[in-house]
């Protein structure tokens, strides 16, 4: 915690302070908060951040926001709550600021957890410190290969129940019967092949989180038991009469939409209304392409075979950069496994990554397909979507998967040409 004049100036720290945020050359009493935590000659607000401080005046009450801090081990996130000291007339004399490292996500290369810095990804984060500490269900959303199962983690690592178990359930591909042996676990003699007795995961996660991934995928008949479970914190065995009591926190994750499988009869609406009370949007990785040089060093540290470090030329990071990422996160993992198999000097070069990879939308599209004549081609990506938009009778879902886009950039670029 720090002591602050209106005038942005540090007037004292305590222990805790000095030991996470100071270091011996770097002085802080008397100094601008800003220097200090951001390196910045201007308040945060006049940089482009939110400044609690402007924030805390305006409301004569605290404020908190999540923000990258410089300190001696480099930048980190830390979550900001600053409070207004006020005097009998109630004008503003000095604030109080309490800053919480956040432990669970790294704002520089790191060989496990969440990794970035950019602002889409410091919105879900902060989410994540907001809702963490309480036991109110959190709902992940975004698409595939967005890092679910790390935010997920990261709820649970922000709880207080983050020394307990977290377990994971994933629910695609689980028939009914399976789904509900596996949740709920079984008795002994229940059905053929029930040998003994099992814990199911519900009782594996007491004390702790559980984790429901791919939630759209329950199957419509268990979604009444798993409301009863929500609503009531019991349940039964299979091959039982007894009532079980669960305890844990619940945190669910879907890239479908759940909203219109409501709307379509596919996803009961209660249900829904349980476990979407605090919804968290996961951005895809194409929102937050500033955050790619990281990752790409992240994902290089970590389960490499080969001995030596690996890196990436410049003409191979711009093509990563420059890619759209359909499948995100899990799409980037995958390029740089199979490009790190060929980098035997220890340099991942541009001619390691796939063909069609950094050539952008426009230029994908302006490659002509295998029945287009040579002579028909297309001056440039534009020319190329307005013909296949003419030609085309499907959906805009359909058109975006067959050209390899994103719906939602496939959208921004038909609106562009007035053609959405």
């Amino acid at each position: 915690m720090i002591v602050l004049d209106p005038d942005y100036n540090i007037l004292a720290a305590n222990t805790a302070y000095k030991r996470q945020f100071g270091a011996v050359d770097r002085p802080y009493i008397g100094h601008k908060c800003y220097r200090i935590s951001h390196h910045y000659d201007v308040p945060c607000d006049q940089a482009g951040e939110h400044c609690p401080m402007k924030r805390a005046f305006e409301l004569k009450g605290p404020d908190r926001v999540l923000h990258i801090h410089h300190t001696p081990r480099g930048p980190e996130h830390v979550d900001v709550e600053l409070r207004p000291i006020l005097d009998a007339r109630r004008d503003v004399v000095a604030y109080v600021e309490r800053l919480s490292t956040v432990r669970h996500a790294s704002a520089r290369p790191s060989a496990d957890g969440l990794v970035g810095r950019s602002p889409r990804f410091n919105v879900a984060l902060s989410a994540v410190q907001r809702v963490g500490p309480s036991m109110l269900p959190v709902l992940l959303l975004g698409e595939s290969g967005t890092g679910k199962e790390l935010f997920a983690r990261a709820v649970h690592e922000a709880s207080e129940r983050a020394g307990g178990p977290f377990v994971v359930v994933d629910c695609s591909g689980l028939s009914e019967t399976l789904f509900e042996s596996e949740l709920f676990g079984y008795e002994k003699g229940a059905f053929t092949g029930a040998n003994a007795r099992k814990k199911g995961l519900v009782e594996t996660a007491d004390g702790g989180t559980l984790f429901l991934d791919e939630m759209g995928d329950v199957p419509l008949s268990m979604q009444v038991k798993l409301l009863r479970l929500i609503e009531s914190g019991t349940f039964r065995r299979v091959g039982s009469v007894e009532t079980q009591q669960a305890d844990f926190r619940l945190v669910a994750a879907t890239h479908k939409p759940l909203q219109q499988m409501v709307a379509d009869g596919l996803f009961r609406q209660d249900l829904y209304y349980r476990i979407s009370a605090f919804p968290i949007h996961l951005p895809p990785l194409r929102d937050r392409a500033a955050d790619i040089p990281m990752l790409v060093d992240s994902f290089l540290q970590r389960g490499g075979t080969t001995k030596h470090r690996v890196s990436v030329e410049s003409e191979a990071m711009a093509r990563l950069q420059a890619h759209d990422w359909p499948g995100n996160i899990r799409e980037l993992r995958n390029v740089l496994d199979r490009a790190r198999l060929f980098a035997d000097d220890g340099i991942v070069r541009a001619e390691h990554l796939p063909e069609e990879l950094g050539l952008g939308p426009a230029a994908r599209l302006a490659v002509p397909s295998a029945d287009s004549p040579v002579n028909d081609r297309p001056s440039n990506g534009d020319d190329e979507l307005a013909r296949r938009v003419a030609g085309f009778s499907g959906t805009r879902r359909e058109l975006a998967t067959l050209l390899g886009l994103s719906e939602r950039t496939l959208y921004r670029r038909l609106k562009a040409l007035g053609l959405a």
